[in-house]
């Protein structure tokens, strides 16, 4: 297959295109960057519509562009946010729309997340269940408005709402573990919010399951089918780690280091693919511990 992607440098799609390269796929890269590497077009997601010659004669277009999340939301970054996602989006969908028919691609797989529902408790939280009303959550449903457009001029769209991907080499994973080495992880404001995780090699999975089966349309979790509590989390981490993971974090402490954003860490969603499950998706990592011991590259249990 011929598939074109954005956001490529990221967590997911490093992963993903070294997956799709693996079994034979020709992967274009659309970056800011120029490059003299034939694989890489060059497009910056606020300057305008997607390069036409970037995605005609492809059979799936990407989209994983964002502004990073992982900082204090100050009203110059929600600016960033939602500029990068939404008139981002809009930016692709049009290159979508102005490619040729015969030549344009079958499928949109656009990144969303889990933060479309907003803050849900212990409540089971499937793909039906409504947005909430959280600036991230307004952010994803104007995303998610923004890659459905795509379905109107015949485009298959796939919206993946993702979760808490794990990774030793970024992301979450890789910004607590420090911590939990030096033995002073543990609970964060009690505990007792969802954490809805993934391995990276499930998520990239979910992608290409989403590039290749023709039956998938619309939202999915990406997520993994036994989401935890964070106390749950933090217990399985410093059993991964050898370490004890006992000295709380109270969420003052948190709310001073990351603004809004801490109101938004620990009201998390239990987040469970029902759709994924459904449409025949097998996951590699199914469970926290196997899943933990995989992204830490550790040796698995006996």
């Amino acid at each position: 297959m011929k598939i074109t992607i954005s956001g490529a440098s990221g967590l997911i799609g490093g992963k993903l295109v070294a997956r799709l390269r693996e079994r034979g796929d020709e992967v274009t890269v659309l970056s800011r960057s120029a490059s003299t590497d034939p694989s890489v077009a060059r497009w910056d997601p606020l300057s305008g519509p997607a390069p036409i010659e970037a995605l005609a004669g492809r059979d799936a277009v990407v989209h994983l562009a964002g502004e990073p999340l992982g900082q204090r939301l100050t009203d110059e970054v929600k600016d960033r946010v939602r500029r990068s996602r939404v008139s981002g989006t809009r930016n692709l969908v049009d290159g979508l729309r102005a490619t040729p028919e015969a030549e344009r691609p079958g499928v949109l797989v656009s990144s969303s997340g889990v933060a479309y529902y907003g803050p849900h408790g212990d409540e089971e939280v499937t793909e039906e269940t409504p947005p909430g009303d959280t600036f991230l959550a307004t952010v994803s449903v104007e995303w998610e408005n923004e890659a459905a457009e795509a379905a109107e001029f015949g485009v298959r769209v796939v919206r993946m709402r993702t979760g808490v991907v794990l990774d030793a080499s970024g992301g979450t994973l890789k910004s607590l573990l420090a911590t939990y080495r030096a033995g002073l992880g543990g609970p964060i404001a009690g505990g007792a919010f969802a954490v809805p995780w993934i391995h990276v090699d499930d998520i990239a999975g979910l992608y290409i399951k989403a590039i290749d089966d023709a039956s998938w349309s619309g939202a999915y979790n990406g997520t993994a089918p036994e989401p935890v509590t964070q106390r749950e989390f933090s217990k399985a981490l410093g059993r991964a780690l050898h370490r004890p993971a006992i000295v709380p974090m109270p969420g003052f402490a948190l709310r001073i280091a990351l603004g809004e954003m801490a109101d938004m860490v620990t009201t998390g969603q239990r987040a469970v693919p029902r759709r994924a499950l459904g449409g025949g998706y097998v996951y590699a990592y199914p469970h926290l511990d196997a899943a933990l011991r995989a992204a830490l590259n550790l040796p698995e249990q006996s």
